[in-house]
């Protein structure tokens, strides 16, 4: 058993750990954003499909996946924040299609919800379409290039990244 004088530097270490903690958080709590410009996030995610393979150009998946964004710019809109996501991907005789509904939180609790689609020229799309707290009545709407997938760790199961850029507007 330790002796009270070798534990008092480890409960006054963790008295200071602690309060540093809470300033940070007080800190990044009162986070603002300027109200409008430019973001750019990288996602990463790893979620379950379900797969309906019925031929080689006909197919179809809907998945639930949840993960964390990272922003460029440390501190900047979307850096530390997470999601979840679900969403259908269908490949019907060599069209595609996808429809994705997220929910992204960050560390004040406040959210966004965005869906995420393919615009004519086939390239993924984002759009915040609600919004709580800092986030209420935000505008923001980018493009989304996925990387090259990892491998599946365990049958029906996905890991990816991708890189989200585009503008924001905040009320």
């Amino acid at each position: 058993m330790k002796s009270k004088s070798s534990l008092k530097p480890l409960l006054t270490n963790a008295a200071l750990a602690g309060a540093l903690a809470v300033s940070a958080a007080a800190a990044g709590a009162s986070k603002q954003f300027p109200k409008e410009g430019h973001y750019a996030f990288t996602a990463c995610f790893s979620g379950v499909a379900s797969l309906i393979g019925f031929s080689k150009g006909f197919r179809g998946y809907s998945y639930e996946l949840l993960g964390t964004n990272r922003s460029d710019k440390p501190g900047a809109i979307m850096d530390h924040t997470a999601f979840r996501c679900v969403g259908a991907n269908t490949s019907l005789g060599g069209k595609s299609t996808i429809d994705v509904l997220c929910e992204i939180k960050d560390s004040d609790g406040d959210e966004q919800l965005a869906r995420i689609g393919m615009d004519a020229d086939g390239r993924q799309i984002r759009k915040v379409v609600a919004g709580t707290g800092k986030y209420e009545g935000m505008q923001m709407s980018g493009t989304i290039v996925p990387f090259k997938r990892f491998p599946s760790i365990k049958p029906g199961t996905f890991q990816a990244c991708n890189y989200q850029t585009g503008t924001y507007e905040l009320k």
